[in-house]
């Protein structure tokens, strides 16, 4: 598995993408140049804003210019967008159904700055309001495309977002549409539903997979809320041997719970199975690292599929890590800020 290994993509394509969009208007929390806007800050020095370490403040003035007719884009690490200014993001920015839109870096378990800094329960929590829209990006093409899709939405948005090197793993011409999940294999053996970064640790395993037999129905997932893509529920029905989910998140409330819901909700009688955080805090280390030791990677996404199948497949360490002939990140500094 090679992809093409892409350095901040969301840097430069942000600059030009709001150069014809004079209302876009950039806050940061005093983590500018860390979530990649330090260089869009020196283009447009009248557009940005420098909030400090004061997220609530933040959020009440972007929705104060958000009524004012401007389309504040705030960026920050995701913990800092929904733990601490919570009231002020519910109250001020989402009940009048705002057009703010707020950049979280850093999700689930993307960063060695440990539980202060790891969002593992931020999609469960921002999944219960009112008028959110979430998306998380899964590659380089995602985090470019996902601008226009943000920007059309009369409403408040959250946007899981890659920094620094991102694999480009979907082509530059196919970007991401609203509600609308990717397929990137059929079968009828096992559904598997994954997003963000669990997306590419899936598709080191898939090929070995399907090597032995295994046939796989593998939707990417984009558009966590709202969740209501026909193409989930037809999906999850055609699963001979259970339904898995994969994210970078806890297991409880993200994507696994959505998935449960749509079974609920259409009678789909299988077993599901949700590879994520099992109701824990991480702890500081790399992403590989802490992949591997809480069970979010592609040898834990085996052992799935081995018991819900029922017999071993036989696949090694070896033959895994044959598929990473990228060392994602491989370049760059592991940093906590």
């Amino acid at each position: 598995m090679s992809y093409e290994i892409v350095a901040r993509p969301h840097q430069q394509n942000f600059i030009d993408w709001a150069k014809d969009k004079p209302e876009v208007l950039v806050l940061s929390a005093d983590l500018t140049n860390s979530c990649e806007v330090g260089k869009w800050r020196d283009t447009y020095p009248d557009r940005f804003f420098s909030m400090g370490m004061a997220e609530q403040n933040m959020m009440g003035m972007a929705a104060g210019l958000a009524r004012e007719g401007f389309e504040p884009w705030l960026h920050t690490f995701s913990v800092f967008l929904y733990r601490r200014p919570l009231d002020q993001l519910q109250m001020s920015v989402a009940y009048p159904a705002l057009k703010v839109r707020l950049v979280g870096f850093l999700p689930g378990i993307m960063t060695p700055g440990g539980v202060t800094h790891q969002a593992i329960e931020d999609i469960a929590i921002l999944r219960t309001i009112p008028n959110m829209t979430i998306f998380e990006v899964g590659d380089a093409t995602e985090a470019m495309s996902v601008l226009d899709i943000a920007h059309a939405v009369d409403g408040p948005v959250y946007i899981r977002m890659l920094r620094g090197e991102v694999s480009r793993i979907f082509p530059i011409d196919e970007p991401f549409v609203f509600n609308t999940a990717r397929v990137l294999s059929r079968g009828s053996d096992i559904t598997l539903i994954t997003s963000g970064i669990a997306t590419e640790e899936a598709l080191r395993a898939i090929p070995l997979l399907q090597e032995r037999g295994v046939s796989i129905f593998h939707l990417h997932v984009s558009t966590l809320k709202p969740f209501t893509d026909p193409q989930i529920a037809e999906a999850l029905k055609s699963a001979k041997h259970g339904v898995i989910t994969m994210e970078n998140h806890s297991i409880i409330g993200g994507l696994g719970s959505a998935v449960a819901e749509v079974m609920a909700e259409n009678g789909v009688q299988a077993t599901l199975q949700r590879i994520g955080l099992k109701d824990t805090y991480a702890h500081g280390a790399s992403q590989k690292y802490l992949m591997s030791e809480y069970e979010l990677d592609a040898a834990a996404l085996i052992k799935r599929i081995e018991k819900a199948i029922g017999r071993s497949l036989n696949i090694d360490e070896d033959e895994l890590n044959e598929q990473r002939l990228v060392s994602v990140h491989s370049n760059a500094k592991v940093e906590a800020l």
